[in-house]
């Protein structure tokens, strides 16, 4: 008859529990060495005056209908040097760029229909890497955000005017605070010029009566 005993000694190292990992204490030195990197987000040159979270849609022509481009952060940027005026959205856990165009003064933002957490505008964005004409929709958690952004927007596109046309505006109220001027200038003339001729009938009246009653010459 064949032993077991091999069979039963198999067993025992199964049932065996597996040695824990020791700590020997020692330190291994890293082979490789990272150095941090300064990332370039290309905001560093740009002040931000509008940073609010929401979602953003475009419009597909062609599906006829509102697709999701991602939620994150929009940001109103204001270039140090050249004041001009970008708006980008990034979503927030990939930071993949959603929007990035520049607000115009051509621009308008109004208040979507039957929504008023949300609102449209139409752009050229760059956020895929090449300029494309886009109707976008973005909205917010709250209609105070939302009334915010319409007013920051709207506010930046005013102000990327260009100073031509303010100088024009500025030159027309010239023109007419002068014209005003010379209008009431010429009113005033004109009353002293009155003033002057009645003060001169007053002061010839007293001849006229004394010759008036000058007793008539005998004959």
């Amino acid at each position: 008859m064949a032993s077991k005993e091999p069979e039963h000694e198999h067993r025992e190292d199964e049932e065996a529990p597996a040695a824990e990992d020791e700590d020997t204490g020692a330190q291994v030195a890293p082979i490789v060495k990272l150095e941090e990197v300064a990332v370039s987000t290309g905001e560093e040159n740009e002040d931000p005056i509008l940073d609010l979270k929401s979602k953003l849609y475009r419009f597909d022509k062609e599906g006829n209908q509102w697709k999701e481009r991602g939620a994150g952060t929009v940001k109103l940027l204001k270039h140090k040097e050249t004041g001009k005026v970008r708006l980008v959205m990034r979503q927030s856990k990939t930071l993949k760029i959603c929007a990035n165009h520049l607000v115009l003064p051509t621009m308008t933002v109004q208040e979507h229909a039957g929504n008023d957490k949300s609102c449209l505008w139409h752009a050229s964005d760059y956020a895929d890497g090449e300029l494309k004409d886009e109707l976008f929709c973005i909205r917010f958690a709250s209609v105070e955000n939302c009334k915010t952004f319409m007013q920051m927007f709207q506010e930046a596109a005013e102000s990327q005017k260009p100073k031509e046309e303010n100088k024009d505006a500025s030159d027309a109220a010239g023109q007419l605070e002068k014209l005003s001027f010379q209008e009431k200038a010429g009113e005033e003339k004109a009353v002293a010029k009155k003033e002057e001729k009645e003060t001169k009938v007053d002061t010839e009246k007293p001849d006229i009566e004394k010759k008036d009653g000058e007793p008539a010459s005998s004959t």
